[in-house]
């Protein structure tokens, strides 16, 4: 079993956590910037994942859950909300397949390596919210 510390530990070193990819958003006045909270990443690729990925029978212990999902095939559950998008559910009461498609984590870090560009930014002084 894995302890919550050490769940964290392997978060930090995932070339997709946001501590990873943190240096990519600074700007030269260390102030972040970030990348659009649409999931226009993973929808402008969402064919080259899915051509990339397996589908295999879905296990009933991970219905409603596919943060154990993306644990257990990545080894983190920050992927459970791709997972999902990939396979056309909206809501995770939805998350009881009868097949389940899991892309290839090669084929994510491509995608995510290549399409979150480093935003344009020098400074950035503030925020309108």
């Amino acid at each position: 079993m894995i302890t919550i510390t050490e769940e964290a530990q392997q978060r930090q070193l995932s070339p997709l956590s946001i501590g990873s990819m943190g240096e990519t958003y600074k700007t030269t006045n260390d102030i972040f910037t970030f990348p659009s909270p649409e999931l226009w990443t993973i929808e402008r690729n969402l064919y080259f994942l899915l051509r990339n990925s397996d589908q295999e029978k879905f296990d009933q212990k991970y219905k409603y859950r596919p943060d154990y999902l993306s644990f257990d095939k990545y080894g983190t559950t920050i992927l459970a909300f791709l997972l999902m998008f990939v396979n056309g559910v909206s809501c995770i009461e939805d998350f009881n397949l009868e097949n389940v498609v899991i892309p290839g984590i090669s084929s994510i870090i491509d995608m995510c390596r290549d399409n979150i560009p480093k935003k344009s930014v020098d400074k950035m002084t503030e925020v309108n919210w």
